[in-house]
């Protein structure tokens, strides 16, 4: 960016990253047994201020704080998944939620990620866009109350949910996303913007960031290769085979085909804080997670300048 244009303020905005590189948490089975200890040490080593959780984390906070903490890392976010689309799910969504918040809170964070999976499709063996749920008057409404409910009580607790719009489910293309926001209440429903995921669906992420700036609380930033995403629409992959011919990589890559900056810039203007998190759902067999976490990790420095 230009000295002349609104920046980051380095104290409320930090870089992390997902360990979807070092192994995949929606697919186990790929995965070529990198542990957690080296994969968190090559967060630190390319450069990374945090990360998110992943199913091969210790479970204590305590013992999580101190792993994390001696390699200059802190914990951007755990995921949990709702399911107020489906039957008899209610209940057992909140009470995921609220162990979610012990353990963010317990973490020194502040952001809860969430995403609607009721009916998705997006970690079944089917292809991923035809089999999405669209959701039905009835169950927009259920999950627009049940995301403001959740909304309520993570105020409560001084913590913000950020809901993340996702490939193979019911929130899923722009005008998902629209609905969404004028749904809920602004002040207990914020918005995770994951830069690949409405480009995979078909949408413009510059336009997102544009239009619901000031609902953006959390950030994925994850690149497209086009090649492989021309490919993946036209034989109507599944998610994970889509994973798995390379779909995905990180900011800067050439090969991907987002340009960042613009976006970081509409977030800067708007005075984004939080995580900008790099998120490239790769496989390690094939990208090896240093190389692409440092590759990723270099360009967002030289974008925005932390």
């Amino acid at each position: 960016m230009s000295n002349n244009k609104k920046k980051f303020d380095p104290e409320h905005v930090w870089v992390g990253i997902t360990p979807t590189s070092w192994w995949n948490d929606d697919f186990p089975d790929i995965d070529i047994g990198i542990p957690f200890g080296q994969c968190v040490s090559e967060m630190a080593l390319a450069g990374y201020a945090g990360c998110s959780s992943g199913h091969k984390y210790p479970t204590d906070p305590a013992v999580l704080l101190q792993e994390l903490g001696q390699r200059g890392l802190r914990l951007s976010e755990p995921w949990t998944s709702t399911y107020f689309t489906i039957h008899n799910m209610h209940a057992k969504t909140v009470a995921n939620f609220r162990e979610s918040l012990k353990f963010i809170k317990a973490m020194g964070g502040t952001d809860l990620v969430v995403a609607e999976l009721g009916g998705s499709s997006h970690q079944q063996p089917i292809a991923l866009i035809p089999n999405r749920p669209i959701l039905t008057d009835q169950q927009w409404d259920l999950l627009t109350a049940g995301l403001n409910e959740l909304g309520k009580i993570a105020d409560a607790e001084g913590m913000r949910l950020c809901y993340h719009h996702h490939m193979g489910t019911g929130v899923m293309i722009m005008d998902d996303v629209d609905r969404l926001m004028a749904s809920t209440d602004p002040k207990l429903v914020n918005l995770l913007f994951d830069t690949g995921h409405i480009y995979y669906a078909g949408g413009d992420p510059l336009k997102l960031a544009q239009k619901h700036a000031s609902r953006i609380k959390h950030v994925h930033l994850k690149n497209l290769r086009p090649k492989v995403l021309a490919d993946a629409l036209a034989q109507e992959l599944s998610f994970k085979e889509a994973i798995l011919a390379g779909i995905f990589t990180v900011p800067g890559d050439p090969d991907g085909c987002i340009d960042f900056a613009p976006i970081m810039q509409v977030l800067a203007d708007h005075d984004f804080k939080g995580w900008l998190v790099v998120e490239a759902e790769q496989n390690p067999a094939a990208a090896n997670p240093l190389h692409y976490a440092t590759m990723g990790r270099q360009y967002m420095r030289n974008v925005i300048g932390i």
